[in-house]
């Protein structure tokens, strides 16, 4: 880790925070030790990725596929592998998990419909920071306005979440 850790405790001014994150996540991981550094971050970071993951209406084994997909597009290995228990509890095969893993298309018969285009939508913005009209336009037909706007702020959220897994190398 290219950072110190904060370990949970050991500073007062923190305890409203750390108190925040353990309620809603039970356990203050690798992740939050680091972000308490920033106790704005922390608290905005902990109140959008419990928006996203804990009271979205998107489909919860779509979410947990994209964030698999997310983490797999952006080379982080401990994002996947923290996400694999959630994905097999929202009801996720795991030949579905391991489709994720394959980079080279975003197809697979291990996908239902609406999984294939959610993969097809998260690579594109993913890869590409744009979703094309055409596929835009598939993404809009299949989800409400509300599940648009989860689906595409989880896209975005576990890029921000990956990419700073990585920077600070957690879980390397």
């Amino acid at each position: 880790m290219r950072i110190q850790p904060i370990v949970p405790g050991t500073r007062s001014e923190l305890v409203g925070i750390e108190q925040q994150i353990l309620a809603e996540r039970g356990r203050i991981s690798p992740l939050y030790q680091v972000l308490l550094h920033s106790p704005a971050i922390a608290r905005g970071w902990e109140q959008m990725l419990s928006a996203v993951r804990n009271y979205s209406s998107i489909d919860a084994g779509i979410r947990e596929l994209v964030i698999l997909r997310v983490a797999m597009l952006n080379s982080a290995a401990y994002e996947f592998e923290a996400h694999v228990p959630h994905a097999l509890k929202a009801g996720v095969s795991q030949e579905a998990i391991d489709a994720t893993r394959h980079l080279g298309t975003a197809q697979s018969a291990h996908w239902n419909a609406a999984q294939q285009l959610a993969i097809e939508a998260t690579d594109a913005l993913t890869r590409g920071a744009d979703v094309p009209e055409p596929l835009f336009a598939r993404v809009a037909a299949q989800f409400s306005e509300q599940e648009q706007v989860e689906f595409f702020a989880t896209v975005g959220a576990y890029n921000m979440v990956s990419r700073f897994l990585n920077a600070f190398q957690i879980g390397h």
